[in-house]
């Protein structure tokens, strides 16, 4: 009898298609399209080193979190057992202190890096430039504050 044959894994580029849809319409804090923080965390990932996994990842890192996609979609998407771990645990939980969070980004190989990169982008001073002062002072000391939980120093 024959085996069924395992469903292909999304390329990065379907991914990146894939999250793009997922977020249309949405915008970051500074009012831009949010494909754009996407795109500059994956490629912050790309230049530090991270892999395919690590990419597909930075791609949807916010998608579950954000509700553009479901962890049941997450559970049944055609990416590796990696990837969708550590997009499950960039993913804050309702309620979840920063250092359970952090924990798990730990314990997850991989996402450390994706987190790195994310929290660079977020913290870029031309982006949090365009911001209120409150605003822009409360998300420093946040991304300062995963950093240090993260060990990745002042960055």
């Amino acid at each position: 009898m024959p085996t069924p044959e395992a469903t292909p894994l999304l390329t990065l580029a379907e991914v990146e298609t894939l999250a793009r849809a997922a977020h249309q319409g949405q915008t970051d804090k500074a009012g831009r399209p949010y494909a754009e923080h996407l795109a500059a965390v994956a490629a912050g990932v790309r230049a530090r080193g991270g892999d395919a996994e690590q990419i597909a990842a930075a791609w949807l890192h916010d998608a579950v979190e954000d509700d553009a996609l479901t962890r049941e979609w997450l559970a049944a998407a055609a990416l590796t057992p990696r990837t969708k771990a550590i997009v499950d645990a960039l993913t804050k939980r309702a309620g979840e202190e920063p250092e359970a969070y952090a924990r798990r980004i730990l314990d997850t190989p991989g996402a450390r890096l994706v987190k790195e990169a994310d929290l660079a982008h977020n913290a870029d001073p031309r982006r949090l430039a365009v911001l209120d002062e409150p605003t822009r002072k409360r998300l420093t000391e946040k991304y300062a504050g995963m950093r240090a939980l993260l060990g990745l120093g002042q960055g």
